[in-house]
């Protein structure tokens, strides 16, 4: 087995990406709490904070002042780092790499942390509900376009052979598809948080009922998937380890969300009953609900960037060209491997 890689380039646009991918999750986390805490308003003015240009607020105020302040104004600084850390990956890809399909990466990087930001801008100036809600739905698309990027600026993503398998290319499209049922289970997600207080009680029940329908149907799938997995060649195996990452953040995230409805809505009522239940009170915005409800959202966009990272790498591994190639010559899937045409 033989493949084609490129000449060595320079590992600074996968350093840059991955530095990116690290600043956007956090930014992830502290949006989270953002919202739990009804925060987005702490700071009426946008892009500055209270007139200061973001960056020269005084850090002792930031520090010292109002919880909210302290996580809206964090949040506005992981956001300019973020835009910083992308400018950066573009600068540094057209000066370093400049094949057509990564140069396009990088600039669709750029404006997606732009179009981000704006719709916080946005969401500030006009202070409206749904322009918060969608801000919540990009930035998981933008943690998992990362997911892409990291792979695709790799080492591994030069070295890696093309496999014949149909298991492959199962694992493969099952893998997308992962994806995008999270994907959508992380906007139902963000329709819960973000229901209108003077929304009809039905519009927040039918979201919550199609998001636990949707997360039972997911829980599934990535046990398919997973063993799915199981059934790759040997030097597949990477995608195994990933599998079965996947499976174990998605069952955290079942009791993650367990935990969330008890912590914002208390146990149900059938277990009222029982004395650890009947006395549970719900504390608005405490530390437990904050933490549990916060980590929910972060472990769901985590379980995103996995499954795409998944997904990506399935892809660069298994050509459909090199299954069709076996059935042509009548060889067996498993052990054909065509070389990887350049990049």
């Amino acid at each position: 087995m033989s493949s084609i890689s490129p000449p060595r380039s320079s590992p600074w646009p996968h350093r840059l990406a991955v530095a990116l991918a690290l600043v956007t999750f956090p930014l992830i986390w502290v949006g989270g709490l953002v919202t739990t805490y009804k925060a987005g308003m702490a700071v009426p003015d946008w892009p500055g904070t209270y007139g200061y240009n973001l960056l020269l607020y005084p850090w002792q105020t930031w520090l010292a002042g109002p919880w909210d302040l302290f996580i809206e104004h964090g949040h506005r600084l992981l956001g300019a780092s973020a835009g910083i850390l992308a400018i950066g990956l573009m600068v540094t890809v057209l000066v370093t790499d400049r094949r057509p399909w990564l140069v396009g990466a990088a600039c669709g990087a750029l404006v997606l942390v732009v179009f981000q930001g704006a719709l916080g801008g946005a969401r500030v100036r006009l202070d409206d509900r749904i322009l918060a809600m969608l801000h919540g739905c990009v930035g998981p698309l933008f943690f998992a376009y990362l997911a892409g990027l990291v792979v695709a600026t790799s080492n591994w993503w030069n070295a890696a052979e093309q496999l014949s398998s149909l298991s492959g290319q199962r694992l493969t499209r099952a893998a997308w598809t992962t994806a995008g049922i999270v994907y959508v289970q992380l906007v139902l997600g963000a329709v819960v948080r973000h229901v209108p207080l003077g929304a009809a009680p039905g519009i927040f029940r039918a979201a919550l009922v199609c998001h636990l329908v949707l997360a039972a149907a997911l829980v599934g799938h990535v046990l398919m998937m997973a063993v799915r997995a199981m059934r790759l060649p040997h030097k597949a195996s990477s995608l195994r380890t990933l599998g079965w990452l996947g499976t174990t953040l998605i069952l955290v995230q079942v009791g993650l969300g367990l935990a969330t409805y008890v912590a914002k809505y208390a146990f149900p009522a059938w277990l009222g009953n029982y004395a650890f239940a009947a006395g549970y009170v719900v504390e608005d915005k405490s530390m437990f609900q904050s933490l549990v409800t916060t980590a929910h959202v972060a472990n769901g966009s985590l379980i995103l960037f996995v499954a795409t990272v998944l997904a990506v790498r399935a892809t660069r591994l298994f050509c459909r060209e090199a299954v069709n190639a076996a059935y042509i010559n009548l060889t067996p899937v498993e052990t054909v491997t065509p070389q990887w045409r350049a990049v």
